[in-house]
Formats: C-alpha cells, sequence, structure tokens
C-alpha cells in the first residue's frame, strides 16, 4: 500500500508540475478584428511640405496644425502613423494621400 500512495504522489507531483495549455484561437481571432489598420506616410525628397499638409487636410480632415505636426514627424522620423480605423477607412483616406503620388502603406 505504501508503494501505490508513492505511485500515486508521484503522478500528482508529476501532473501537477506540468504547464497547462490553454487553446487560445477565439481570442486570437477577436484580436484580429479589433487590431485597428494603420496608414503610414513615408517621407520623400519629392513634396513640398505644403502639398503634404494640404494633402493630409484633405484624405483626414483635420485641422491645419495637426497636419504641420504629422508632416514635421514625418519629415524628421521618416515615416509617421497619420491615421488609425478600419481597413476600409485607411484604403478610402490612401487613395486620397495617393492622388498626388505620396509614399504611403497600410498595415493591420
Amino acid at each position: 500500500m505504501l508503494i501505490t500512495d508513492s505511485l500515486l504522489f508521484s503522478a500528482a507531483v508529476e501532473k501537477k508540475s506540468q504547464p497547462e495549455v490553454e487553446v487560445l484561437t477565439e481570442v486570437e481571432e477577436e484580436e484580429a478584428i479589433d487590431t485597428p489598420w494603420r496608414l503610414i506616410l513615408y517621407d520623400d525628397d519629392f513634396h513640398t511640405f505644403d502639398e503634404v499638409i494640404n494633402q493630409l487636410i484633405k484624405a483626414l480632415a483635420c485641422s491645419l496644425p495637426k497636419a504641420e505636426e504629422l508632416t514635421l514627424k514625418v519629415h524628421y522620423e521618416g515615416k509617421a502613423i497619420v491615421y488609425e480605423g478600419s481597413f476600409e477607412e485607411c484604403l478610402k483616406r490612401n487613395a486620397v494621400l495617393q492622388e498626388i503620388q505620396l509614399i504611403t502603406e497600410i498595415k493591420g
């Protein structure tokens, strides 16, 4: 009986020390749906500050100070996220920015 108790104890300890594995399929799918898409604008050597500012105002319906802030960030950092939202909304805004051939990317 001591051997049986010892084996049961060993099995219980062994089972307890094994990490529990959880399946996160549902959570990952929910996160993918809830994750906002990002529209990134890259710096280039072809457009003036005024061109970029005006196009940002047109694409994002943002204020002049906000467009200037984004333009300076793009200039100094090489790129900036200019919009976050649904994929469809990013596409709409991207189309406006690309009217003057600005370099953009949409990431999800």
